[in-house]
């Protein structure tokens, strides 16, 4: 009889589970359904949690939960607005009476007034903007600038790392900071996970404040580690500023030990569009220590003229109305004429961008899409190259880059529209991380982006699609299987 008992326990227990976790997969996807997010992210989660019991809600409520977004990022919002709307409200009157940008091509126009209102990217001309192409400059090019600092330096990196880049950085900081200059630096919290807590305070200590982004902490993570900080900016008072895709750490400069030479892209900017980068880092600032600027025109400093260089700063996030970035990639691709040409290490479009790259090369435009043949991630290289059937049947020339690896994050249209920032071409940059992006209206610069992006085919493999079709098929079923996940990495 005992026995008899214990059975029936065990199966009344063996039920219960079941129904409480057929419970948990119904509550956990009706939330999926309830974010209203775009259908194949949304089909691309369910599929997850119902494939992988149990770790498949562990993974989402880790990386891919956005109901509490809204609330996580009120607090952030609250100064975004006030420091921008009367220019703002200005230069939308100026476009519309055509007495803004009027010596940009007709073609590029509309992205101007596209940034203004999605984004409040305000329109700059004094400009002077210098290509760096890779590590080595670009950290030349930092260094000499907040060596020189008389006032203020400001630093927001995804990541910073204690090796030897970044403590020559960390040293030159001190000195500056011990000599009387503002120094203040964010990081964010899980790109820097490897920095050493005595390396931060040890400047903490000369003075220099530091705050890390969205500190990450158990229990509370689940909220926080989806959403990261993955701009990459510097400004050195007020005058000079830094955006693109290169962090502080060694492998920027010597190389990755498993990927070989690192190639990358920054860009330097002197003049107006310095302001709008320092407001990104306001902002962020703000978020992270709950203080503000008080004196703007310390911050903010009337500049003398420099160039005549039209650039907008577009800062884009989770916590943004709009994928602003994004749009402005849309916007760009289907206005070219003759050619576009992309260099992204990660190659995961959301539809409308896949969309309109198929479109444009079937309309006779010239696409060529640059992609590392080495990847620092087995399933983000497999789900990469799952787009590329469908992109070479329309079209599209697609390189791989043999030389090393290839971290830059560029877009070029019809040698006069370019993009230099830290959004990677997929959906991860569109909608989950903080992101910047310089947007450039030129066709000096835009012809020497262009000229980089040649000299770097001279190191890729182009694929035909002849070649692409007739890849073993274990490589073909790698590929179906990373793209299931590709919404979601």
């Amino acid at each position: 009889m005992e026995n008899i008992f214990h059975y029936i326990l065990q199966i009344k227990l063996s039920y219960l589970l079941q129904g409480l976790y057929l419970f948990t997969v119904f509550f956990v996807v009706s939330l999926i359904i309830h974010e209203k997010r775009d259908p194949v992210r949304t089909i691309s989660w369910v599929l997850v949690i119902i494939l992988l019991p149990l770790v498949g809600i562990f993974i989402y409520f880790v990386f891919g939960q956005n109901f509490r977004k809204q609330k996580l990022f009120n607090r952030k919002g609250l100064k975004d607005l006030a420091i921008l709307d009367v220019v703002l409200q200005e230069q939308l009157a100026s476009y519309s009476k055509r007495k803004l940008g009027n010596d940009i091509k007709e073609q590029f126009r509309p992205i101007i007034s596209l940034l203004l209102n999605n984004s409040k990217s305000l329109y700059t001309e004094n400009n002077c903007v210098a290509l760096l192409n890779n590590g080595s400059e670009t950290f030349a090019a930092i260094i000499d600038e907040i060596s020189k600092a008389e006032s203020f330096i400001h630093l927001e990196y995804y990541i910073f790392s204690d090796d030897k880049i970044g403590t020559q950085i960390q040293e030159i900081l001190i000195e500056k900071a011990q000599n009387g200059v503002e120094v203040r630096l964010i990081y964010d919290d899980v790109g820097s996970w490897s920095l050493k807590s005595s390396f931060v305070q040890k400047m903490r200590d000369a003075g220099i404040e530091v705050y890390p982004f969205m500190k990450v902490s158990f229990p509370w993570f689940t909220r926080k580690v989806n959403f990261r900080n993955h701009r990459k900016i510097v400004v050195v008072d007020g005058r000079i500023g830094f955006v693109g895709g290169i962090n502080v750490a060694d492998r920027y400069i010597e190389g990755d030990p498993n990927l070989g030479f690192w190639r990358d892209t920054h860009l330097m900017i002197k003049g107006d569009a310095v302001h709008l980068l320092g407001v990104v880092f306001q902002m962020d600032w703000y978020f992270v220590s709950g203080k503000t600027f008080q004196n703007v025109e310390k911050y903010l400093p009337p500049l003398d003229k420099t160039g005549n260089t039209p650039v907008q700063i577009c800062s884009a996030g989770p916590d943004s109305d709009w994928a602003s970035i994004m749009q402005a990639y849309f916007s760009a691709i289907t206005k070219a004429k003759e050619h576009i040409y992309i260099s992204t290490p990660y190659f995961m479009p959301n539809e409308s961008i896949l969309t309109a790259i198929k479109t444009a090369a079937l309309s006779g435009v010239d696409v060529r899409i640059m992609i590392p043949h080495k990847s620092d991630s087995t399933i983000v290289y497999w789900s990469t190259l799952s787009y590329l059937t469908e992109m070479l049947e329309a079209g599209v020339k697609f390189y791989l880059y043999e030389k090393g690896f290839n971290h830059s994050k560029i877009i070029m249209v019809d040698s006069y529209f370019a993009s230099i920032g830290t959004a990677n071409m997929d959906i991860r940059s569109f909608e989950d991380n903080f992101e910047v992006s310089a947007f450039i209206y030129d066709n000096g610069f835009a012809k020497e982006l262009e000229s980089q992006f040649h000299k770097d085919l001279l190191d890729c493999k182009l694929i035909t699609l002849h070649t692409w079709e007739r890849r073993p098929f274990i490589n073909g079923l790698k590929e179906s299987v990373a793209r299931l996940f590709s919404p979601l990495l």
